[in-house]
């Protein structure tokens, strides 16, 4: 096939984060598959307009601002004379709305939609903004075969009106080569938890601080490492200082994908509050890693941990039960030890070859149709 891919950015921008993972991971493999994969995103400073990267053609125009206002145009030429199988669009931000303005085999990938937790993210007028604007999608795409990371998602779409028998299921892979459980690497002398990920305010990172300020009570020796960048860092240190608790909290910033790993194989626990996630993958990284994991019970993240087995679900924004759950991990052995193991056990059956070739031959129903 030749497959044509719209999503706002590319792997490589600095803004990327795990759509684009998600994305990639499967076009690459498509290319490896013997198809050809043409993406089309936005740029970014110091980009290339045009660069191949794992075979797949990347072309950036535009910026994350204005790119679903300039993407038709180019989208409308590219249509034209690159003689299209399919179009893959990933919707994770405002939607293109590409049936509009063209007539090709659609599929349309959903990590997760905003809704009304986009105003937890953003001030009042562009919430309002990016609320309005998801509106319309199943009106738009009605016809169009959906692609989702999670049941929630699809639950979630469904509810929207999109017919469930038009939506597939595809969870995401992991690398086995980069995240596995190494029994040389021990565990922190210091019992420790971990953020890691983009530092947003829906993320709620500032749920696990005040919870781990709770923690600190029974267990003063314990660290917090909030790993990643974002905007909210700032409100996040300040909130430690107001808690007195900045000498048991780190924020590392960036970090290397080696340094990511072994944090994830450290740490005693990794903890992910969120309000919406489209999967949770980081819950799923450090299961591989042999770390248990803490999730909000929130739609994405309730998907990727089996609560009791690979970790604990507990409901969103209960600061007790989240620093019940850390105290219980950080100071009962055999219980951490038991989701380790069964973290190990539930992410066998997550890989990215797998999740390629479903994703393929739910490309191939579509282009059939033609």
């Amino acid at each position: 096939m030749k497959i044509l891919a719209l999503n706002w950015q590319d792997r490589t921008n600095p803004q990327a984060g795990g759509a684009e993972v998600h994305l990639e991971q499967l076009l690459r493999r498509l290319v490896k598959m013997g198809h050809e994969v043409t993406l089309f995103c936005s740029s970014y400073t110091g980009a290339r307009p045009v660069e191949e990267i794992a075979g797949v053609k990347i072309i950036r125009k535009g910026n994350r601002y204005n790119f679903n206002l300039i993407a038709p145009f180019t989208l409308r030429k590219l249509v034209r004379e690159g003689n299209f199988d399919v179009l893959v669009e990933d919707i994770n931000k405002i939607p293109f709305y590409t049936p509009w303005f063209l007539k090709i085999p659609t599929l349309v990938v959903i990590p997760h939609l905003f809704s009304t937790s986009v105003f937890k993210e953003i001030n009042f007028a562009l919430g309002l903004y990016i609320y309005l604007c998801e509106l319309p999608m199943v009106s738009v795409y009605r016809g169009r075969k959906f692609n989702v990371i999670s049941e929630s998602t699809r639950d979630d779409i469904a509810h929207r009106g999109v017919p469930r028998e038009d939506i597939s299921v595809i969870h995401c892979g992991i690398d086995g080569g980069l995240y596995y459980y190494d029994e040389h690497v021990a565990k922190d002398d210091d019992p420790t938890v971990l953020y890691l990920g983009r530092i947003k305010k829906y993320k709620s990172v500032d749920h696990l601080v005040v919870a781990f300020k709770r923690v600190l009570d029974d267990i003063p020796e314990a660290r917090l490492k909030i790993v990643g960048t974002g905007d909210y860092v700032d409100p996040l240190k300040s909130l430690a200082r107001q808690l007195k608790i900045e000498d048991r909290v780190e924020f590392p910033g960036y970090v290397d994908q080696p340094t990511k790993v072994d944090m994830l194989r450290r740490s005693h626990v990794a903890v992910y509050p969120s309000l919406k996630e489209g999967w949770g993958l980081t819950n799923i990284e450090a299961n591989a890693c042999g770390t248990a994991v803490i999730a909000a019970d929130s739609p994405g993240l309730r998907d990727s941990v089996v609560d009791g087995t690979t970790g604990f679900l507990y409901e969103y924004g209960n600061i007790e039960a989240l620093a019940g759950k850390l105290k219980t991990i950080l100071t009962d052995h055999d219980t951490r030890a038991k989701l380790e193991r069964g973290g190990l056990e539930w992410v066998k059956r997550f890989n990215w070859d797998d999740a390629a070739a479903e994703f393929v031959t739910v490309l191939a129903s579509i282009t059939s149709k033609k």
